[in-house]
């Protein structure tokens, strides 16, 4: 028998490396707006504890030594949303595939009648570029709960997120296996009750990840076994 009953995925780091992206984005907005900034992989990497795309801006601006540049909350959305839409094109021109295991592993559940839920702290726009070029664009069909970052009031670690996906699969928490890349989201998953499952990315492979059920480098590396109940 199964393992679990669903299956929940977060996405940027987990169902693809999509950070190059939006690192890549969030500079090209920088540069749209005539911003002095451009995040170097280690600046971006240091910024990516920060769940949320706004939230790390006004973090960013507030570490800077120099405080007389105040972006106001609307001039931030403004840089977000086109931070976002070239984020979306840059994915939808395909150079960002899923990670190995991830699309068989969608195909597996759906055959074996594990639910499937997303569970992320990335907006839906993000969530719709990424997944309709490589699932279709009815990817929406083979996901019975979607909660993104826009649909709940604190982002991972807060739990807040993966507490709505399990109410809304209405099933223990034990039963919903959570698959996630970073400590945030390893956290939030563990708050709320739910096993995790590491799959280590790109900007968050050297985290701690005590407390996962297992922790691999991509979805191709497990076992039928793991899918599993131990105890039938």
């Amino acid at each position: 028998m199964n393992r679990f009953k669903a299956i929940m995925f977060d996405v940027d780091g987990t169902m693809a490396e999509t950070e190059e992206f939006h690192r890549r984005a969030f500079n090209e907005a920088f540069s749209h707006f005539d911003l002095p900034w451009h995040w170097d992989v280690t600046t971006y990497g240091r910024l990516l504890r920060v769940a949320g795309g706004r939230e790390r801006i006004r973090h960013f601006v507030k570490s800077l030594p120099d405080d007389r540049l105040n972006l106001s909350d609307g001039r931030i959305n403004d840089l977000h949303r086109f931070k976002t839409r070239r984020y979306g094109e840059l994915v939808q021109g395909g150079a960002c595939g899923l990670r190995p295991g991830v699309t068989d592993l969608i195909h597996r559940a759906r055959d074996g009648r594990l639910r499937l839920a997303i569970v992320t702290t990335t907006s839906r726009d993000n969530i719709h570029a990424l997944l309709s070029r490589h699932l279709g664009p009815d990817w929406t069909r083979r996901f019975e709960v979607i909660v993104s970052g826009d649909d709940v009031p604190n982002k991972k670690p807060e739990p807040d997120a993966y507490h709505a996906a399990i109410h809304a699969l209405g099933l223990p928490a034990a039963g919903c296996l959570a698959i996630e890349d970073s400590r945030n989201g390893l956290l939030a998953a563990a708050s709320a009750g739910a096993p995790v499952l590491i799959t280590r990315s790109l900007y968050f492979r050297d985290e701690d990840f005590t407390g996962a059920l297992e922790v691999t480098d991509d979805l191709t590396d497990l076992s039928d076994d793991f899918w599993c109940d131990p105890d039938l």
